[in-house]
């Protein structure tokens, strides 16, 4: 039986559909966009969609399934999925269990049986809103509520996704780089690449201190993706700002950042970041690489940008977003420090973009002889 349920944005445009999921429930959040035609469960348990609304672009969703293996983490961390239609057959052999059984396990509620073309037109020109999913039908109430939905400006989320124990990943091999890796809501599939790239990794909360990393004797720190805005974010960028100071580490440590570490890490530096008007959420965006002219195809999920107009002297441009000229990477002009806005641990292009790893290996490499791999 179709469940009516309404979703209400904060301009006051109501879009009537169904509900599916945990029918029980409401999503409330910043109402964003994904292009991307495939991975909706990697979106869903990604971090870096905390607080947020996904809607799918592409208009057939669910049709593959879900299952345990796909998970970017533990858990659902977005607030609804919409969907223009959700497939009501789950056909795949990895397939475990349908999306509309997977969400209402974890308790998440989506919509489906708009036009999300008119709602992606409307995010587009009006930018990302606020709204709610839900199934009453008191529409001016949850109009209110909508409105005392807070702001992604200001909000400092990496603290609340980031899991509060410190756990490692990969061997024991003593000719593995150790790399601290901050979970700042990091994604699964980045750590597979770092392990997969000779490394052992030992991820720690997003407030561990300079200190404390220094104490773990890392070959390479990583600062990871995540949620919300970076400016808030000031303890992580008091830690890069230390663990970049050769005075303070004892020694040159290699940085690289994706995503919110990489806005983090140039705010480290003296940058400045300002949100986007509807974001960058999609497996399809171009990238430019300025050192070799080589284009990347590239996923993306972020809602703030660096302002090109602000880099201070000690970081170079690296890379460009050739659909809007936004920045996608920098470098340290003397430090081994890099970092990209994107994500290249994702596989869009498939693998346009896994150089960036085996560049921080090297890094490391080059500041510790004995290491073999």
């Amino acid at each position: 039986m179709k469940i009516k349920a309404q979703l209400v944005l904060e301009n006051g445009e109501v879009f009537a559909g169904y509900a599916f999921g945990n029918t029980n429930g409401m999503a409330k959040g910043e109402v964003v966009f994904n292009t991307s035609m495939t991975g909706y469960q990697e979106i869903l348990t990604d971090p870096s969609y905390f607080g947020q609304i996904v809607v799918m672009t592409y208009p057939l969703i669910g049709n593959y399934g879900t299952n345990q293996r796909d998970r970017e983490s533990e858990k659902v961390w977005a607030s609804g999925i919409i969907v223009r239609e959700n497939s009501p057959i789950a056909s795949n052999f990895e397939s475990e269990k349908s999306l509309d059984d997977y969400l209402n396990t974890e308790g998440v509620t989506g919509f489906y049986g708009i036009d999300t073309r008119k709602l992606v037109r409307m995010l587009r020109n009006e930018g990302a809103m606020r709204g709610i999913i839900s199934t009453s039908h008191e529409t001016q109430s949850i109009l209110e509520e909508v409105k005392s939905i807070p702001l992604m400006n200001g909000l400092d989320l990496a603290k609340v996704v980031t899991n509060q124990k410190v756990r490692k990943v990969g061997g024991e091999d003593s000719n593995a780089f150790h790399v601290v890796a901050y979970d700042f809501g990091i994604k699964e599939n980045i750590l597979r690449m770092l392990s997969n790239s000779g490394c052992n990794v030992t991820v720690v909360p997003a407030q561990t201190t300079a200190e404390e990393v220094i104490d773990l004797n890392p070959d390479g720190v990583f600062l990871s993706n995540g949620p919300g805005d970076p400016e808030p974010v000031s303890y992580a960028i008091d830690a890069i700002q230390k663990l970049s100071d050769r005075k303070f580490a004892g020694r040159e440590i290699p940085i690289f950042g994706i995503c919110l570490g990489h806005q983090l890490l140039s705010l480290a530096f003296g940058a400045k970041t300002y949100k986007l008007k509807f974001g960058h959420h999609g497996g399809n965006h171009p990238v430019k690489n300025l050192k070799t002219g080589r284009i990347e195809i590239t996923a993306q999920n972020h809602g703030f940008a660096v302002d090109p107009k602000k880099l201070p002297k000690n970081l170079e441009l690296t890379h460009i977003n050739l659909y809007d000229q936004t920045v996608e990477g920098v470098r340290h002009k003397t430090l081994p420090i890099f970092s990209v806005q994107y994500h290249p641990e994702a596989s869009p292009g498939p693998h346009d973009s896994h150089y960036l790893f085996e560049e921080f290996t090297s890094e490391m490499r080059k500041r510790n002889s004995k290491k073999i791999v």
